[in-house]
């Protein structure tokens, strides 16, 4: 499945989309230069059960290091992920 993304100065959005129709998304807003804030993940009843919410949030925390940004999971979804995660807590704020 291809995540794609886009971003403008403080938002941005990793999706997965098909025909010009989004069947999932984790939105976040850029406080600062260096924080990312996950917002919401949904993940469409076609695409549950295919780990697309987990894909979506690993591809933010591998866009965090490449940005050299900390991580806010302020999104239940996310936030859970990061708590089971270990190998997250170098991208995670306040950690």
């Amino acid at each position: 499945m291809l995540i794609q993304h886009t971003h403008t100065e403080s938002k941005g959005v990793f999706f997965v989309g098909q025909d010009g129709i989004v069947l999932a998304e984790l939105v976040y807003t850029m406080p600062s230069f260096d924080k990312m804030i996950l917002e919401h993940t949904e993940v469409s009843e076609e695409l549950k059960g295919q780990n697309i919410g987990y894909q979506l949030v690993d591809t933010a925390v591998e866009y965090a290091r490449h940005h050299h940004l900390k991580i806010i999971p302020l999104c239940p979804f996310a936030n859970g992920i990061f708590k089971k995660r270990a190998d997250y807590a170098d991208v995670q704020y306040g950690e």
